[in-house]
């Protein structure tokens, strides 16, 4: 019952000081407020990026050339692991090269990432056509002069005219466009993962950006791997790997010229990455929760020495030390509750507003979570109580007969 009336003793105070108590309550509802949503920012870029790589499949293996050597893959490589009898894990390989360059049609021109791929690249990468057709095998064979824009590219080219058919050129050369890529959406280190265009490999080698190995062969910066599933990719890895350096002419003592990677490890790095920049988003915000337990603890401090005769007259009907602090710490607790729940309330909305904010052509995912809404809540607690401690507890101490004669 003690704890009842000391509960009603305290909201009554707290009532009774509705301008003080509200200004008290702000630091608490902005630091919550700021949490929760730089929090649900990088729970949303991590939740972005994660979603981005799983679409093209997590049974998927990236080979490139190890670091510091000159380009070692080729198409040949390629091939070699393509052929079931000796690559039996593999289901589909697509060897790939990279450049930017500047695309013109008409008076439209932009820069975007050009892609040499193979047929199976569609495949292997996930695409899929929204109008049109892929590259063929036709169209590697003769190196022709071909592209498939992604969505963004065609819209900035073309608008809502269908590029299908029409021609662009690329680094000064014409090319004809027999597909568009469907949207994907999104973006991937700042640029959308729609802003690309596709071309033959054998074009991209010959007449583009002619790359070589250290042996003269023409190269290729990545071969893509499809896998049979997640659960050969440590077999899929040695088998790859046997062939690598057999068609490298490894020896026993020399490194890998290549290195293969996972699609699972890529996400898990990433996912360690945006997860320590979630962190320090949330530490950043919690920086204002600090600043807000020093304001509650002021206040109370100064609640502490208006009210010290009435601490007293309660002291002397029989009030005890403890009845004193509860009362004290539940004052101070109920204020950081109250502005906490305000603050979580309100950073929702803010995290809703910015997922509504279209940037730069791009909207800006946020992701609330229960663990965010349990961890805002539990530190506006624990800052009510730690903030509590010291005024309540000095407020127990005092003797009533001082407390009587004070003021």
């Amino acid at each position: 019952m003690r704890f009842v009336e000391s509960f009603i003793i305290a909201m009554r105070s707290l009532s009774a000081n509705k301008l003080r108590s509200s200004l008290t309550m702000l630091g608490v509802i902005i630091g919550v407020g700021a949490v929760i949503t730089l929090m649900s920012v990088g729970r949303g870029a991590q939740a972005e990026v994660t979603s981005r790589f799983e679409e093209m499949g997590t049974n998927l293996l990236i080979i490139m050339g190890a670091r510091g050597t000159t380009n070692s893959l080729t198409i040949e490589d390629a091939q070699a692991l393509a052929d079931s009898n000796i690559v039996p894990s593999v289901v589909a390989v697509a060897p790939q090269s990279q450049s930017s360059g500047e695309v013109i049609a008409g008076n439209e021109s932009i820069t975007t990432t050009i892609n040499g791929v193979t047929p199976d690249y569609q495949q292997v990468l996930n695409h899929t056509i929204a109008s049109g057709r892929f590259i063929s095998h036709e169209n590697i064979a003769e190196r022709d002069m071909v592209v498939v824009l992604g969505s963004d590219v065609a819209e900035d080219l073309f608008g809502s005219d269908n590029p299908v058919g029409q021609q662009v050129k690329i680094a000064g050369r014409l090319f004809t466009v027999t597909g568009v890529l469907e949207a994907r959406g999104g973006a991937f280190m700042g640029r959308s993962v729609d802003d690309m265009l596709m071309i033959p490999i054998t074009t991209f080698q010959t007449r583009l950006f002619p790359q070589r190995t250290a042996i003269g062969e023409a190269a290729v910066q990545t071969i893509n791997v499809q896998v049979a599933s997640t659960e050969v990719t440590d077999r899929a890895i040695q088998e790859i790997s046997a062939v690598l350096r057999e068609r490298h002419r490894l020896s026993a003592s020399d490194e890998d010229d290549f290195t293969i990677v996972s699609q699972e490890e890529i996400i898990s790095t990433v996912s360690e990455v945006t997860g320590v920049f979630t962190i320090v988003l949330g530490v950043i915000a919690g920086i204002s929760l600090l600043v807000a337990g020093i304001g509650i603890m002021n206040i109370m401090l100064v609640s502490v020495t208006e009210r010290t005769r009435e601490i007293g007259i309660r002291k002397a009907v029989g009030a005890k030390r403890r009845d004193i602090l509860i009362q004290f710490m539940i004052e101070a607790t109920m204020l950081s509750l109250i502005a906490g729940g305000i603050g979580i309330a309100g950073g929702w909305f803010l995290s809703s507003l910015i997922s509504r904010l279209n940037i730069g052509g791009q909207t800006v995912q946020t992701l609330v979570s229960p663990d965010i809404i349990i961890l805002a809540i539990s530190v506006s607690v624990i800052i009510g109580l730690a903030s509590g401690i010291y005024p309540a507890m000095r407020a127990a101490r005092l003797n009533p007969i001082d407390a009587l004669h004070y003021g």
